[in-house]
């Protein structure tokens, strides 16, 4: 299995055709399913420090895993040019993944290139990153300075026995709770914690999360469990249902629903009815989100992928470093996205059963969450 994940992360497909006539981009552009181009997330390192079971299980990302050469990776300045082609075509908020991004080396560099761009508009740009916080405490000031605007921490239950069973690396919770606290002294929030709920390890946080959070300016958000990937070995019976997680809150904190802030947000929203903060449910599995998707991704060695649970991407490093235009680059991209019709998570959910999983599916930890 490992040699499939690093077979498919390392070969690259034929870069993208360029067309003959250009075009300039509107900041207008939608998909086959009239779904614009508005987020884009970026991955900038395929490494991290932690085993998580769904997403790098250490059965494959083991001592002898074969991590992509530096070489491979896109550097600052790509990552900022091809950032600008994308913010052209209409996309407003930028969120830094990886693997674990704090591990990129000089990534303040990174952040600071990209808050000096705006969007079609004059405004700046909704700059935000996800980790693990296990190096928040100590850069949490550095990327604020650099002009982060908010972070996003995973955090998958406060029992320290549950939550390193998870991160597989002994990882203390208190470290992580550290990391929040001091990005929310700095100004980096409000602060997302997001808790990926595996029915059988680790459902019985839900509730202590809940008691832990409420009263507090962080906003925790439950995700379902995903079949992102091949490696974590995804099944149906190990998923807890979003309603499930609402109603087992609900029953002792009981909570009345919000209204989205804006079209597209994975999370549906909910609040505490005694005004004592809000929670968010992403539901991939049980209420697929597809049609309301504005998300690309662009993988730490330059590949586009419109959709979290893509078999394959499509190659803009090669046209960078084939010395290709702007303005080249940017109309190949306005044909890819014209072209995207991606609706796998409801697929699934109409057909659990029925459909096909691919064993060649990209990844999380090689194109970010």
């Amino acid at each position: 299995m490992a040699e499939k994940i690093i077979m498919m992360a390392s070969q690259r497909p034929a870069p993208p055709a360029v067309p003959a006539i250009l075009e300039a981009p509107t900041g207008l552009l939608s998909d086959q399913l009239a779904r614009p181009l508005h987020d884009l997330r970026i991955s900038v390192t395929d490494r991290c420090n932690f085993r998580c079971v769904y997403c790098m299980p250490k059965a494959v990302f083991d001592s002898d895993y074969q991590y992509l050469p530096h070489t491979s990776l896109l550097s600052f300045e790509e990552i900022t040019r091809l950032a600008q082609t994308f913010i052209a075509h209409g996309v407003e908020k930028i969120r830094l993944t990886g693997g674990e991004p704090l591990l990129r080396k000089n990534i303040e560099k990174l952040v600071g290139m990209l808050a000096e761009l705006k969007t079609v508009h004059g405004k700046p740009l909704d700059l935000t990153l996800t980790t693990n916080a296990s190096l928040l405490a100590r850069k949490a000031q550095s990327l604020k300075d650099a002009g982060l605007q908010r972070i996003t921490v995973s955090l998958d239950a406060l029992d320290n026995a549950t939550f390193q069973k998870m991160n597989d690396v002994d990882f203390s919770v208190d470290d992580v709770l550290h990391g929040i606290d001091v990005a929310h002294q700095v100004g980096l929030g409000p602060v997302k914690i997001n808790m990926v709920v595996k029915a059988g390890m680790n459902d019985q946080e839900i509730l202590p999360m809940a008691r832990h959070f409420r009263n507090t300016p962080y906003i925790l958000r439950f995700i379902e469990y995903m079949d992102v990937g091949a490696s974590n070995g995804w099944k149906m019976d190990e998923v807890i249902p979003s309603a499930e997680v609402v109603s087992r809150i609900h029953a002792e904190m009981p909570l009345e629903p919000l209204s989205a802030n804006y079209t597209g947000e994975t999370a549906a929203r909910w609040r505490y009815a005694d005004g004592a903060g809000e929670i968010g449910l992403i539901s991939s599995v049980s209420h697929a989100f597809c049609g309301d998707c504005t998300r690309a991704r662009l993988s730490t060695e330059g590949k586009l992928y419109t959709c979290l649970f893509a078999t394959s991407g499509h190659d803009l490093r090669a046209l960078l470093r084939d010395g290709r235009s702007d303005a080249e680059i940017s109309t190949v991209l306005a044909q890819l996205w014209r072209a995207r019709g991606d609706r796998y998570s409801e697929l699934r959910t109409n057909n659990t059963d029925g459909l096909p999983r691919s064993a060649n599916k990209v990844e999380m930890s090689y194109i970010g969450g």
